[in-house]
């Protein structure tokens, strides 16, 4: 990996970040008069923990990950974007991404004017080290890779993932939003080794909290540093603070959650495999099922028309006449399999 300084913009490398009330003064008091805020109306009259200290000890007890190494956002775009705005001059650096895979990082690469370079998975979606550092030259900043990957369902190969985390001199993110659904261990057991590694997870998925928006990227001290360091002051609300440390002590719940949905997708895969017009169903390592038919757009319609909604990937590159199908409670999906039924019909 290159120095931190050398893929750092200068303009990040130089900022000085915004102070606010809170940065300056930490602990308790008794009387607050430092950041014009309305005495009335507690606790939700005062500014949230920036630095959001409480969850992250939680999480770092759990994910056994250090405080330092872990950034708390707005959803795990936040720190996307932020990635971007680190490491990424606008109009002269570049980033490689795998292809098909999750549309915000081309989003957000656009947003902030950075070119954004894709490689094509092969027939198994899969990807080689070598055919992305084949797409990098000097100005590659980030390599963006998930997995499982959405919308193909599939853990990544980790022998290529640590291949180029090897090879490649710039930064490597690891998007794991579906890494509880994947039978495999995250690769957050890898930071000590890899300084240029990130890691995004999420409370979305398993921890059935996407309403609340709270995205976690693991990385060294000095990029997590650098994302504190542009972030906004208070990017992280108190509501969301106080509902994560409630869901995060309900590990037993949520893992009895991910044991039905592992369960339910078995029966699903099943039940679709032996209905006429589904012609493929590709392995899954998440909690959706990348499925091809022969009239994707009918069907989808179909759905929609029964009220249910399922995404159509049919325009995505390798997902030609495919549908993704989220895995739902075991009543949700025996009511698609009656609809899939009556459309064959």
């Amino acid at each position: 990996m290159k120095k931190l300084d050398q893929l750092l913009r200068n303009n990040i490398r130089d900022l000085q970040p915004y102070s606010c009330a809170r940065d300056e003064f930490k602990g308790e008091a008794s009387i607050y008069m430092d950041a014009n805020e309305n005495p009335y109306n507690a606790p939700y009259n005062r500014y949230p923990d920036p630095q959001q200290w409480e969850l992250k000890h939680k999480l770092s007890n759990l994910k056994n990950i250090p405080v330092e190494n872990i950034f708390l956002g707005n959803g795990s775009d936040e720190a996307i974007d932020l990635l971007y705005r680190g490491f990424c001059e606008p109009r002269l650096d570049n980033v490689v991404a795998i292809e098909p895979t999750y549309g915000m990082y081309k989003v957000s690469a656009s947003i902030n004017d950075v070119e954004y370079r894709t490689v094509l998975l092969d027939d198994n979606f899969q990807f080689s080290s070598q055919s992305i550092l084949d797409a990098c030259d000097v100005n590659t900043k980030l390599v963006w890779l998930c997995s499982p990957n959405n919308p193909t369902g599939n853990n990544l190969d980790a022998k290529e993932i640590l291949s180029l985390l090897n090879k490649f001199e710039g930064i490597v993110v690891v998007d794991e939003a579906y890494i509880d659904f994947a039978g495999v261990v995250s690769f957050s057991s890898y930071l000590n080794q890899y300084p240029n590694l990130v890691i995004l997870q999420t409370l979305s998925k398993a921890w059935g909290s996407a309403a609340i928006r709270l995205g976690m990227a693991f990385a060294s001290s000095e990029i997590v540093s650098v994302l504190n360091k542009i972030k906004y002051p208070y990017n992280v609300n108190l509501l969301t603070q106080e509902f994560a440390l409630d869901v995060l002590n309900s590990f037993e719940k949520v893992h009895a959650w991910v044991e039905i949905l592992l369960d339910e997708r078995k029966k699903l895969i099943r039940m679709l495999e032996e209905l006429p017009l589904i012609q493929h169903v590709f392995p899954t390592d998440a909690n959706f099922v990348l499925v091809k038919v022969s009239d994707p757009n009918a069907l989808y319609n179909y759905l929609v028309n029964q009220s249910i909604i399922v995404r159509n990937r049919n325009s995505v590159k390798l997902c030609n006449g495919c549908i993704r199908i989220t895995v739902g409670t075991p009543n949700e999906n025996a009511i698609l399999i009656e609809e899939l039924e009556k459309f064959g019909i």
